[in-house]
């Protein structure tokens, strides 16, 4: 099995680097510099520079990738932001660096993939919780939900784009997770929740395109 993960330096994409790769998948996995590409060659990994808030260096990706056929892809790639408890409005800068990486980015990269698909191929991207419009009860980090939120709307039109080629594409939630983002505290480890994440790929059906889930395999309301 040939997989691509998004997002790989760290935390959450490189744990999904480090399980498939233990399992003997060929993995092509990225990440912005050197040091990231560093430790997933020392993990066995096919490592490919990308910054997917610069245009030309997605271009360049989708030109090293050209005849791979991907069984599953994952879109990990993503800031948190101001930590915002309230109504403080972003910056521009602020505003313009979390919704070029979390929205723009899978914008552009998600294209770009659309021929170096496998038939039946899994595509998740990494979304939130904190997305959920419908599920809401706290207002805090409202640029991050914002932003999570877009990114399961572009999510929704790539499913419906490619489920006539039989790929199921969804939004996922990796829990609290024991990352940079989401602190010490957090109440999940890394290896658990992808764990789960990838017994949830695993186990998608063409029902399941377009959907929006917990590491679990919960839906979760939009």
């Amino acid at each position: 099995m040939t997989v691509l993960v998004v997002g790989a330096s760290r935390g959450i994409g490189h744990e999904f680097a480090r399980q498939w790769r233990a399992e003997g998948a060929r993995v092509v996995a990225t990440a912005r510099d050197e040091a990231g590409l560093a430790r997933l060659r020392e993990l066995g990994c096919e490592a490919l520079p990308l910054d997917v808030t610069d245009a030309a260096s997605v271009a360049g990706l989708g030109w090293r990738l050209d005849g791979e056929r991907f069984a599953t892809v994952v879109v990990n790639a993503g800031v948190y932001g101001p930590r915002a408890d309230g109504l403080e409005a972003p910056s521009a800068a602020d505003f313009d660096t979390v919704m070029h990486t979390n929205v723009l980015g899978p914008m552009r990269v998600l294209p770009a993939l659309q021929d170096l698909l496998a038939p039946d191929a899994r595509v998740a991207v990494l979304s939130s919780i904190m997305g959920s419009i419908g599920g809401r009860t706290s207002p805090g980090g409202w640029l991050y939900r914002a932003s999570k939120a877009a990114l399961n709307s572009v999510l929704k039109d790539v499913a419906l784009t490619w489920a006539a080629r039989g790929v199921v594409c969804v939004a996922v939630h990796p829990g609290w997770v024991q990352t940079d983002m989401g602190g010490p505290g957090a109440t999940l480890t890394p290896e658990r929740s992808v764990a789960d994440l990838r017994r949830l790929l695993s186990r998608l059906q063409p029902a399941d395109n377009g959907g929006f889930f917990n590491h679990d395999g919960h839906p979760i309301p939009w």
